[in-house]
């Protein structure tokens, strides 16, 4: 009988332990699953940057000589502009209405769909030996140009602990060299 009473809570020891052990595993699961979810959310900004650059460069396919004529060219303005530019089947717009137009939809794309944007687009066709005529402005031009887009936003890398804020999140930089 003496040998059962030094048995007891060694049991309940176990018990414990194993429920330690248990917890510590679960903890780590957890941290995993915060990991995997602030990279999801990472690739899907991503996505929507590469998304968003793509639709530009379309835009300004689309508008060859607003692009050549620089109208895409500068800093974009993510602030709502006092008189928008309306372009529509009643009111036709110029390639440069056109290109302001491009831009304030774009601004407020970029606004609805990354965490403090910020872009900028310069096309230039220097360096192709000649002048354009402004009937080749008109067309996907055969000559060379050159157009650096440029975006930034704010994001949290997978292993940060800090809340997304301009202070505490990376800013990441999206820099694109195309030919529209």
């Amino acid at each position: 009988m003496q040998g059962m009473s030094r048995q007891r809570g060694v049991s309940l020891i176990e018990v414990l332990v194993a429920v330690l052990v248990f917890s510590i595993g679960l903890i780590g699961l957890a941290g995993l699953m915060v990991m995997a979810t602030r990279s999801n959310h990472a690739a899907y900004i991503r996505t929507q940057v590469i998304f968003l650059a793509n639709s530009m460069a379309n835009r300004m396919s689309a508008n060859p000589k607003g692009m050549w004529d620089a109208a895409y060219n500068g800093t974009v303005s993510l602030t709502a502009p006092s008189s928008p530019q309306v372009c529509s089947s009643a009111s036709t717009c110029s390639a440069d209405q056109l290109a302001t137009y491009d831009l304030q939809t774009w601004a407020s794309q970029l606004k609805t769909f990354l965490p403090n944007p910020s872009a900028t687009i310069n096309c230039t066709n220097t360096g192709i030996g000649y002048t354009p005529t402004s009937a080749q402005l008109n067309f996907r031009p055969p000559y060379g140009g050159n157009c650096a887009m440029t975006i930034k936003w704010s994001e949290i890398s997978a292993g940060s602990q800090t809340t997304q804020t301009a202070q505490g999140a990376a800013l990441q930089t999206f820099a694109w060299n195309f030919q529209p």
